[in-house]
């Protein structure tokens, strides 16, 4: 850089050893002096080639744009520092706007004093790096010449006090990872202390003291020393929980949420695992778990301290689906009704095709974790392609839930629901469609296996449920029947963008006739959750109006790819599928759907919006078919 002298002070001195002139209004005012600070040389230095200078100025004043080049590092060096430099670089942040002399000689200064710290931080002590700008191709070009000298290395290690948790030393000191000539790195000294916090706190020690290490470098070696003085403060096992009074929730309700019980070993994930539960009901808006002092030396009670988040909802939802019409639903919810976690949901639908109004109860973690509670009553009005039904239903029953916080490979649920529905289907394939009432009582069971990554948007892995419904109907006489439907889906990437996924359907009924069995209670297949491309239930055989009426067994396919364009993706889709008057399908007079779907991926989940065709379309079937609603299709 060239040298810089400062004509200010001279000035200053010379004017105090004179008497001031009187001001004449008139005459130009003298040029500046110099500010004192130190340009940037730009001209090329002794005995180096003239550098083109094509649309480069050293005018104090001007704006450049400017490269930037990290010079004196090998590749081991590079990959430890480079990174970070990107992200703290004040260069490289302010590579995009245009910037004066003075700006990116201030920058390129910074910089070089953050990659000569990077690099000590990394165990090369003796780092220095030296800042140039120069012009290069119409551009500044600022280099960051670096010595990074010897890297040091630790000569001695110690973690003391490990005696307090001598069935844990080993897996304690190999968690802290550091050992004797390992490089001198400040990075991995952090991460293997907080890796030896993780550990002891899993090993049952809440009050453990893991402390900043103490490293001594010895510049003359080369070498450095590490000392970490671990404090474990004794193994604890589960006490009690402590909640203020007047808490959201009891003592004994959290004790049922949380995957400890009294007398269990401390592991720190299980104070994670709780308050993350705690979150998830809903009814809380932040919550502290703190470990304290047991009643005992040997024990750990742990408080829990909740702030309530607002207890209540109303929600609304438009949708259109071809064959199933526009749907408007709203609802409101309290979800703190009956203390604890006791729901009350208000329900109604107004649509082309339902009308409908219910009200549900919901008490989560009920007697277990995760195991809820649920009672519905509704009365309802659907007009499907298939059938009219005016139903009445009261219906009962508890599930294993799995949920987006905490997605479960298995799931259940048992219920029981008595129905008293006045339906119009068709009878047989023959006859027009005849008003009946049935009573229906149920007992539906569910059991679900979710091997996937995620509950919305599936990336990879599989699916498998099926359900089993013993049903008994009265319509002049009693009889009964069972219903039972096998679902199973597969997800596997094919590249970052794309994903494959495919799923089939099975279906049957057995026990009683198709004519018999009510209308609504008989398998269907087409729509946006079916065979995509055909409208709602319209796939199967059709009476002598060309209505569908419905089966005993049903058998599905889907295969779609899903290619993602940052926030948005598309999938095209072929789907398949029938509907049998047996109780077993034969797979025989598929009809296929095919078309396009758009995906919105939002933070909630993704917004799908599939527009479908059939390629063997029935007598009656429309030629283009819509479907919003969000999530995938499978």
């Amino acid at each position: 850089m060239a040298a810089a002298t400062n004509p200010v002070t001279p000035l200053l001195a010379q004017a105090a050893n004179q008497a001031e002139p009187p001001l004449d209004p008139d005459s130009p005012l003298d040029p500046l002096p110099g500010l004192g600070v130190d340009w940037p040389d730009l001209a090329t230095q002794p005995g180096e080639p003239a550098v083109p200078t094509q649309g480069v100025t050293t005018d104090a004043g001007a704006d450049l744009r400017y490269d930037i080049r990290l010079d004196g590092l090998d590749t081991e060096q590079a990959e430890l520092v480079t990174a970070q430099f990107n992200a703290l670089s004040v260069l490289k942040s302010g590579a995009k706007q245009p910037a004066n002399v003075a700006q990116i000689d201030r920058r390129a200064r910074e910089d070089a004093d953050l990659l000569a710290d990077l690099l000590r931080s990394r165990g090369f002590y003796d780092a220095e790096v030296e800042p140039q700008v120069t012009p290069a191709a119409g551009r500044v070009l600022v280099t960051l010449s670096a010595s990074p000298g010897e890297r040091y290395h630790f000569a001695a290690v110690e973690v003391r006090g490990l005696d307090g948790a001598p069935a844990q030393a080993d897996a304690l000191r190999d968690a802290f990872g550091i050992k004797q000539q390992d490089p001198v790195d400040a990075a991995a000294v952090n991460a293997g202390t907080a890796a030896l916090k993780a550990k002891i706190g899993q090993g049952g020690f809440p009050f453990a003291k893991v402390p900043e290490p103490e490293v001594v470098v010895d510049h003359e070696s080369r070498t450095a020393t590490l000392v970490l003085t671990v404090d474990p403060g004794g193994a604890r096992r589960y006490g009690k929980i402590i909640v203020p009074k007047g808490a959201l929730f009891t003592a004994k309700h959290i004790q049922r949420i949380a995957r400890f019980k009294p007398g269990q070993p401390y592991e720190a994930s299980d104070i994670d695992d709780l308050r993350r539960a705690l979150i998830a009901t809903g009814l809380v808006s932040s919550v502290g778990v703190t470990p304290q002092l047991g009643e005992t030396p040997d024990t750990v009670d742990i408080a829990v301290s909740i702030d309530k988040a607002p207890p209540r909802t109303i929600a609304g939802e438009l949708g259109y689906g071809t064959g199933e019409g526009a749907r408007a639903a709203v609802s409101w919810q309290h979800r703190n009704f009956f203390p604890p976690e006791g729901a009350l949901t208000l329900r109604g639908v107004l649509g082309t095709r339902e009308q409908s109004a219910a009200a549900s109860f919901r008490r989560s973690n009920y007697k277990k974790r995760d195991h809820v509670l649920t009672a519905d009553v509704s009365l309802a009005h659907l007009k499907q392609p298939g059938y009219e039904a005016r139903t009445f239903l009261i219906g009962a029953g508890i599930e294993r839930q799995s949920n987006i916080v905490f997605q479960k490979k298995w799931t259940w649920s048992v219920g029981a629901q008595l129905l008293a529905s006045d339906e119009r289907g068709a009878i047989n394939s023959l006859t027009s469609t005849t008003r009946r009432t049935y009573f229906i009582a149920a007992l539906p069971g569910t059991l679900a296996y979710d091997g996937s990554d995620n509950l919305l948007d599936p990336t990879r892995g599989f699916r498998l449920s099926g359900r089993l419904s013993p049903e008994v109907s009265l319509q002049n006489t009693v009889f009964g029947y069972a219903r039972l439907q096998l679902d199973g889906s597969a997800y596997q990437p094919v590249s970052k963008r794309v994903v494959l996924a495919g799923r089939i359907r099975l279906g049957s009924i057995v026990g009683a006739s198709a004519d018999r069995i009510a209308p609504s209670r008989r398998f269907f297949a087409g729509g946006g959750g079916s065979v995509r491309g055909f409208g709602y239930q319209a796939i199967g055989p059709r009476d002598a109006d060309n209505n569908p009426t419905g089966g005993r067994s049903l058998a599905e396919f889907g295969a779609e790819a899903r290619i993602r364009f940052g926030n948005f993706g598309i999938v095209p889709f072929l789907d398949g599928g029938n509907i049998y008057r047996s109780a077993l399908p034969d797979f025989s007079g598929f009809r296929y759907g095919a078309g396009l779907g758009v995906r919105y991926h939002s933070s909630f989940g993704p917004i799908r919006v599939d527009v479908g065709t059939p390629i063997n379309p029935q007598k009656g079937d429309s030629r283009i078919t819509l479907f919003v609603s969000l999530g995938q299709a499978f």
